[in-house]
Formats: structure tokens, C-alpha cells, sequence
């Protein structure tokens, strides 16, 4: 199109020894865009034709094959910018095909990536050579897709039906070594060896010295049509059981199963159909959605645009041994920062240095650490009882009790033993950090660094900056976060912050419900089935009744008028029930933890209702599982659309990475924000309307619900966020 930038080409160099070498060029990763497989296609043509060229090598520049398909693509299709398939799409019935059945050869040279569409291509070549390093993989199913280029048709193929179904449905990649040993490649050199072996492979092929293989049609490695039938009802029960809303690895099993069944040529043709299905489906938008959100949280305006260069953290100490604390340490010297950790005895630094340990252990016990790993990693963490090795560390991680003036008085103390260029982060999950550093001078370099439970394995950290937050403390935080393999959500700063004050409302409309006479248990049941890990009375035991109470009085205090206040909670735990540490909670717990509903429980509500003065709703006791969504779910867009409204989210993308991180929604749902528009303003408006007249304040649309709701325009879609 005319004045619109390529995205990407290939170049094409013929050797003397008669061997043509293409190479895809499109950085970072040579992702498949129209652009770069048009030009493939035109270098392809171009070596057929010639006369000096006996064999062909596709590889791809700096050391990356190609990270697959460009989503961008699939993007335009989704939002309808693209009515009819782009050449792309049709990949594996043009050039999959010009590839395999040419009359010259073509070996694959892979380094680095190979994944998706670019492990597609190197599948079509005739031979594959890999360095030990290369990653191959179809991960499409983390986009609600299914592989579109032919990797449905040829990786049961290359590797047998059992393996390639474990390929595609878990998106796991395999690495040069396991590729060999499975058949996907057929040599594995250095890189500085690749392109030499790849050319003289090649010229093998053409001069017959190997075999000359279209993968299509290899039939040796695929189990016998009885054996298959019987593969494919496992994969299916497999597949239902682990992900039951989902519909794309059914899809994708399908479509194996068709091509073993009817042939190659009617799998691709199969192949091709459904993914034209899938591509526009709204589970694949909303993991389209998720992708781009993912990519988009390490971008902040106004901070990353600036020009700063995070400055090195050398060394960082922990305040708190705590299951917070020896989490956060433990994420902390995984990637190889030395950490001191802070107590205020020695009993408490044993029993928190104790943790770590045990965090590391069971990474030993897994076989993801080995023992000299675990004793290196150990040894960059060193105890502490006060501050005087504070003097040279570059940054601090508050992570004490829900106390203010406990954390109050540590930052002053902070602000007296650490260097001035010093990082003073708090990992509160609440308290306004302006309360926080109300007492010191330095207030341009506190900042929020909210790990969730267990901090070595939740991906999310969410950074939280105040209106005097130096933006080279946000820049340094980010790198550390992306350092320590976390996905980092800048927020803004306010009671709860980004992810528990959108989610506050979660746990308190499941109260209100309980108190208004539905059952407990099916309201557990109703928001598992949506997609969520666990319901809310499941969340609210494994936290513990005690983090649950003193957040709560958080948002009673700053939040009274939207606060659904019940003693249900205070009631149990004066029972000695604190959730699931203490074995009885909303559940009662055996000794591995298994679950089981307590038929005791009846007298708590009935008591609690009696406080709160309600009455049980007959409407309400026979509710339909859609209200039970809607009635949990509603009052947390609600509370969300306060957060972007006020500003402490940049970007509504961003609350939906926070909310899948740190609370579990379901990614194929694409986020809380994405959800709500996919279900419409107007109509959670006027449900939300509705309630708040019933059921009082908890309810009430906040005003940029109601203003948005009121024209029925989307939430979010529309403002460029």
C-alpha cells in the first residue's frame, strides 16, 4: 500500500557451491508478517528458477529463526480491519506446499526461536538442523488458536500423535537435544557450525547422498488408527477436565484426528477452516488482548519515555521474615541479588532464613535446582538484626504486619542508616504510602513494590508511585521486577491500590449474597466454573480471616459509604476459625488439605444476619448461576471503573493483567475490563441500578459507569486505552 512501512523481508544470496541461503529478516524475533512471507515467496520463486541454485537453506537473521506469526495480523482481523484471509493464512496450502513438493530441496537452519508459524516453515523444508539452544514450539493455543500453517498435519508426523498433541495443547517448547531425539530435527551443531552443515545437508538431498522427505506424508512415526481413536479420547477427556470452558484444544485435536483419519490434504483444508473460525472468536480476541496488555505494562508515559537508564541494584535487604518477606527474598536471590534479611530477634531471622530454604528445597525436591545451584543461591542471603549493613544497599523491601505506625516508624529509621540514592519500597498491600513516609524527607524515593502470595511464584508485582515518586525510582523498580521474572503493573497510590481495591468488593458482594440467602458453597461452585482458581469463600481461607479483617477495615475506614459491613467474619474468628492455617474456616481442612463443606457454618450466617438485620430474600435463594456471576462480578468492574476513572491506572490494560496476576481471572475472558465491555456498559449500568435499589449502596454505579452506561458506549474499547 502506498506510504504504509514494511514490516519485514527476506534477502536471498547464492553460494558457489550452488546453495541459495534465505533469510527472514524482520526484528526482534523475524515474525511471519504479510510483508516477510510475500517476500519469502518471491526469494523461493527466484531460487527455483535459477539455474546456479541446486538446494535451498532458509534461516533467520541474528541468531533467531522466527518467533512465528505476526499477532498484529490476527488483530485486524478481529476488530474486522481484514474481511478476507491474508496471505498469510493461506500459508500451508501455497507456500507450505511450493515448498515441499519442489523440485529442489530446502533444509532449515535453526537458531534461537522457532515458534509458531516459524517452526511451520522449517517443518515444510525437507531436513531441519537446530543448534543445541533453539527453542521450537506451536504455542497458538495461548491465543485461542489453533497452528495455521500445516502444524497440525505435519508435527504428528515428525514426532509421533501422543507428543504432538502434548506440543500443541500445552505450548511447551522443546530444545535442540529433545527436537533430535524426537525426530522434529535432523542434526544439531554449534551455530557457528549451522549454516555450513544446513548448505552441505542441502546439497546431500539434491545429489540423493539423504533422503529427500516431504513430512506430509511421512506415515512411520503415526500409531494405528485403533491406537489413535483411543489417543485422541484421551486427549479430549484430558483437555475437558483441565480447561472445560475452553473450546480451541478440542478444536485442535479435532483437526489432528481428521488428517490421520481422512489424509494430509483434508487435515490442511481442515486445518485452514477452523482457524478462520477460531481467529474471530472472543475467547482468541481476549488472549489477543492479553498478549498485547502483557507487552504494554513496562511502557508508562511520562516515565519509560523520558530517556532514563535504570541505575544497577547491587544489593537490596528485606524487612520482615514473614511468609512475605522470605517470599519476596527468596524471588530476590533466585536472580542472583545478595540479600540481607532483617528481624527483630533471632528466634524470627532462623524461622525466615528457615522459609527461604524451604522455598529453595522444594525447587531441589522438584528438579528444577541443583544442590551446588541451592548452596550458591543460599549464600547470597545474610541475616541481620538492625541496620548497620543497610549502609551500602541499594534498595529496601518493607514487608512488616499491616501496621501504620509500626511502618511509619521503620521508614524514619530507614531514611537514618541507608545512602541516600537508596530505594525505600514498601510491600504493603493497602496502607497510602503518603501515611507511610509522612515522617521522613525522602519522600521522592518511596515507592510501592506489592509482591502477591507466595512472592517467589505469583508473576505480579504491583509498583506504586505517589505524586513525589522520583520517576529514576519507578525506572529502576521496573527493571528489577522484569529482573526477577515478575510482570510489573504501575499504579497509582490510594487505599488497596490497583488489584485489592478492584477486588475488595469480590469477597464482600459473596457476603452479601450469603447474608441475603444463597448458598455459600454454590456461590464457590458458580465462580470456579466461570474460570476463576478458586470462589471467594475458598480465597478467603487460604489468606487467613486475620489479612482478610484488617483489609477490610482499611476500606471501611476510607470507603464507608460502598462498604457491605458484616460480622460474619469476626463471629468465626472468635470461634477460633481462621481459615484454613487453623484447619476450619468457611471449609473444614484435613491434613492435606482437602476441603469439605461444614454443615456448622448455618449458624454464623443465621447469627451474622441477625446483626446485620437481614432478611433472607426468597428471589435470592433459588438465584440462577448467571446472576451469581453478575452479582460477584459487577460490583468489581464497578470498583475498577473508579481506579481508571481516578487515574491510578494508566491503562485499562493494565487493570487486566492486574486483574489475571493477582486475583486469577480467567485470561480467555481477557482481563476484568475487557470482560465488562464484551458484556456491555448499558447492561451492567442498569443491573447495577437495579440492586443498589434493593440491596442499598454497595451496589450504586460510581459516575463514569453511569455516564458510559447511560449512552451504551464501551467502558474502555474507545479511549484508546
Amino acid at each position: 500500500m502506498k506510504g504504509s512501512r514494511t514490516k519485514g523481508t527476506t534477502t536471498i544470496e547464492v553460494g558457489a557451491d550452488g546453495v541459495a541461503l534465505i533469510t527472514l529478516i524482520n526484528p526482534p524475533v523475524n515474525a511471519l508478517s504479510s510483508d516477510v512471507l510475500n517476500s519469502l515467496k518471491d526469494s523461493y520463486e527466484q531460487a527455483l528458477r535459477r539455474d546456479d541454485v541446486k538446494a535451498i537453506v532458509i534461516t533467520g537473521a541474528k541468531g533467531k529463526f522466527s518467533g512465528g506469526a505476526d499477532i498484529s495480523s490476527f488483530e485486524e482481523i478481529q476488530e474486522g480491519k481484514v474481511n478476507e484471509p491474508k496471505p498469510d493464512f493461506v500459508f500451508s496450502e501455497v507456500l507450505g506446499d511450493a515448498l515441499e513438493a519442489a523440485k529442489k530441496p530446502s533444509v532449515a537452519a535453526i537458531d534461537g526461536l522457532a515458534l509458531g508459524g516459524g517452526l511451520e516453515v522449517a517443518m515444510a523444508c525437507h531436513a531441519r538442523i537446530s543448534t543445541p539452544t533453539a527453542q521450537l514450539s506451536l504455542p497458538e493455543l495461548q491465543l485461542g488458536l489453533i497452528p495455521g500453517f500445516g502444524g497440525t498435519q505435519r508435527l504428528p508426523r515428525l514426532v509421533g500423535i501422543t507428543k504432538a498433541l502434548e506440543m500443541m495443547l500445552t505450548s511447551k517448547p522443546v530444545k535442540g537435544e529433545e527436537a533430535h531425539a524426537l525426530g522434529l530435527v535432523d542434526a544439531v551443531v554449534s551455530p557457528n557450525e549451522l549454516v555450513s552443515t544446513a548448505r552441505q545437508w542441502a546439497l546431500d538431498i539434491f545429489e540423493r547422498r539423504r533422503p529427500w522427505i516431504a513430512s506430509l506424508y511421512k506415515t512411520e512415526k503415526l500409531d494405528s488408527l485403533g491406537e489413535a481413536r483411543e489417543i485422541f479420547k484421551f486427549a479430549r477427556a484430558q483437555a475437558q477436565k483441565r480447561a472445560p470452558n475452553l473450546l480451541h484444544p478440542i478444536v485442535c485435536i479435532n483437526v489432528v484426528e481428521h488428517g490421520i483419519v481422512s489424509g494430509p490434504r483434508a487435515g490442511l483444508y481442515k486445518e485452514f477452516e477452523s482457524f478462520q473460525e477460531l481467529v474471530r472468536s472472543d475467547i482468541s480476541k481476549s488472549l489477543v488482548h492479553i498478549f498485547f496488555a502483557l507487552r504494554g505494562t513496562t511502557k508508562v508515559p511520562g516515565i519509560t519515555d523520558l530517556g532514563l537508564v535504570p541505575r544497577r541494584v547491587k544489593k537490596v535487604a528485606v524487612l520482615g521474615g514473614g511468609l512475605m518477606g522470605s517470599g519476596i527474598a527468596t524471588a530476590l536471590i533466585l536472580s542472583n541479588y545478595p540479600v540481607i534479611l532483617k528481624e527483630v530477634n533471632d528466634q524470627f531471622l532462623q524461622a525466615g532464613i528457615g522459609r527461604v530454604r524451604a522455598n529453595l528445597q522444594s525447587r531441589v525436591k522438584k528438579g528444577k535446582m541443583t544442590q551446588e545451584k541451592f548452596e550458591k543461591t543460599m549464600s547470597l542471603l545474610k541475616g541481620s538484626l538492625d541496620y548497620e549493613s543497610f549502609k551500602d544497599v541499594d534498595m529496601v523491601i518493607e514487608a512488616v504486619i499491616e501496621n501504620v505506625s509500626l511502618k511509619q516508624q521503620i521508614f524514619s529509621d530507614l531514611e537514618k542508616y541507608c545512602p541516600p540514592h537508596c530505594i525505600l519500597a514498601s510491600n504493603t498491600s493497602t496502607i497510602d504510602l503518603n501515611l507511610i513516609g509522612k515522617q521522613t524527607k525522602s519522600q521522592d524515593r518511596i515507592i510501592g513494590a506489592h509482591f502477591f502470595s507466595p512472592a517467589h511464584v505469583m508473576p505480579l508485582l504491583e509498583i506504586v508511585r505517589t505524586k513525589q515518586t522520583s520517576p529514576q525510582v519507578i525506572v529502576d523498580l521496573l527493571d528489577v521486577g522484569k529482573k526477577i521474572r515478575k510482570t510489573p503493573v504501575v499504579v497509582g497510590n490510594c487505599t488497596g491500590f490497583a488489584v485489592n481495591r478492584m477486588f475488595f468488593p469480590y469477597t464482600q458482594a459473596a457476603i452479601l449474597l450469603v447474608e441475603h440467602g444463597v448458598d455459600l458453597y454454590q456461590i464457590d461452585r458458580v465462580i470456579t466454573k466461570f474460570g476463576m482458581p478458586m470462589g471467594p469463600f475458598r480465597l478467603a481461607d487460604l489468606v487467613g480471616f486475620g489479612v482478610a479483617i484488617a483489609t477490610g477495615m482499611q476500606f471501611v475506614e476510607n470507603f464507608p459509604e460502598r462498604t457491605y459491613k458484616s460480622m460474619l467474619l469476626p463471629l468465626m474468628q472468635e470461634d477460633k476459625r481462621g481459615g484454613e492455617t487453623t484447619c476450619k474456616g468457611f471449609y473444614l481442612y484435613d491434613d492435606r488439605r482437602k476441603a469439605k463443606p461444614d454443615p456448622e457454618l448455618r449458624k454464623y450466617i443465621e447469627k451474622a444476619r441477625s446483626i446485620s438485620g437481614v432478611a433472607v430474600d426468597p428471589k435470592l435463594a433459588k438465584l440462577p448461576e448467571k446472576d451469581i456471576v453478575e452479582m460477584i462480578f459487577f460490583p468489581v468492574v464497578n470498583e475498577a471503573c473508579r481506579v481508571f476513572a481516578e487515574g491510578i491506572a494508566v491503562k485499562a490494560a493494565d487493570l487486566d493483567i492486574a486483574s489475571l496476576m493477582g486475583m486469577g481471572f480467567p485470561p480467555y475472558r481477557g482481563g476484568i475490563m475487557f470482560w465488562a465491555d464484551s458484556v456491555g456498559s448499558k447492561y451492567i449500568y442498569s443491573r447495577l441500578e437495579e440492586w443498589s435499589k434493593t440491596y442499598g449502596e454497595f451496589f450504586e454505579p460510581c459516575a463514569f459507569l453511569a455516564e458510559r452506561g447511560a449512552k451504551g458506549a464501551p467502558l474502555v474499547r474507545d479511549l484508546n486505552f
